[in-house]
């Protein structure tokens, strides 16, 4: 068998190197066109971070520094195969967090009829979570039917009340009725799940979303009023899917000092840390904390509260955080 020589070795290792670099950057281009992700555009309660008018120390500096305010929690849901994007809740922050969901997953040349989005899901009626719609009357956007899925009350709630109703009356929103457990398909890839929790449902119904994309779910669960007033097993939730955007609105009772914190009920972490830690390492590891408000020390830089989270094997959401589902 003849041998090559050094030259045409080399030549030859030239060739399939150059070969081997064109695939793996056409997996690169590729994968993204192909991938379901879930983004976190916001991770503070309803008022965001800082809260308005505060100036006491857990809002004192991020005044100052705009590096460390958050928005108010939402989830954005992006199909990069078919170019669509779904928000779950629609918050005051709405201008910043459609422009940020746009710029995490900008949108691919060959989807050019692609709406600047396909849907919103809302847990429920606190200013949080629906406020943001106002960005789609005919004052801003002027959006053109724009899916809104809610519950039979939120619903009725924005049909019923100014200004949004106006929303409905001028089709810049087309409200899509949910029902408890029964599942929404969007596409062949992406299915999403509400259930109903107890809170304070004074407007409305509340209900968190399980998201299932082609190979992971998930779980968003914003807001409920304490774990052992719900006739579900949240261990059981957590352990149906692949990660779990929880409730962790309030680190501790006596957080707001002067006020019943049982007229605003929320699982405090603390009480969810004692709770989950039982549970496997693999569930305990899905638990990601979100919806703080301005006064849980998880907000500020190197605090204790952080650390106990992480060293029960849980975490707190990140804004741009990115799940691949």
């Amino acid at each position: 068998m003849r041998l090559l020589s050094n030259h045409s070795t080399i030549s030859l290792l030239s060739v399939i190197l150059v070969f081997c670099l064109n695939l793996s950057t056409i997996a690169q281009i590729e994968e993204p066109k192909q991938t379901v992700e879930l983004i976190v555009l916001g991770i503070a309660q309803d008022a965001g971070f800082p809260q308005a008018a505060c100036q006491k120390p857990c809002c004192k500096l991020a005044w100052k520094d705009p590096s460390i305010r958050r928005h108010v929690a939402s989830l954005g849901l992006v199909d990069h195969a078919t170019g669509q994007k779904w928000l779950f809740d629609c918050t005051p922050d709405f201008p910043q967090q459609l422009q940020l969901l746009h710029e995490l997953s900008p949108d691919n040349p060959e989807h050019t009829e692609s709406p600047i989005l396909d849907g919103i899901f809302l847990t429920h009626a606190h200013i949080g979570h629906y406020s943001g719609l106002i960005h789609l009357g005919r004052e801003v956007m002027g959006a053109r039917q724009i899916k809104t899925y809610c519950m039979p009350r939120m619903q009725g709630f924005l049909s019923q009340n100014g200004p949004w109703s106006q929303l409905v009356k001028l089709e810049n929103i087309k409200l899509m009725k949910l029902a408890g457990s029964d599942s929404i398909k969007l596409n062949s890839r992406i299915k999403v799940t509400p259930f109903l929790v107890p809170h304070r449902d004074e407007f409305s119904e509340t209900v968190g979303f399980i998201i299932h994309g082609p190979n992971k779910s998930a779980l968003f669960l914003p807001d409920i009023d304490k774990w052992s007033r719900w006739n579900q097993s949240i261990e059981k939730m957590i352990e149906a899917v692949d990660i779990a955007y929880l409730d962790g609105t309030f680190f501790e009772n006596g957080e707001i000092p002067g006020r019943d914190m049982a007229l605003i009920p929320h699982p405090f972490v603390s009480e969810s840390i004692r709770r989950f830690s039982p549970l496997p390492a693999t569930e305990r590891k899905k638990i990601r904390f979100i919806h703080f408000n301005h006064t849980n020390p998880v907000l500020q830089a190197a605090n204790a509260a952080t650390r106990k989270i992480n060293q029960a094997g849980m975490a707190i959401a990140k804004e741009k955080e990115i799940v691949k589902l």
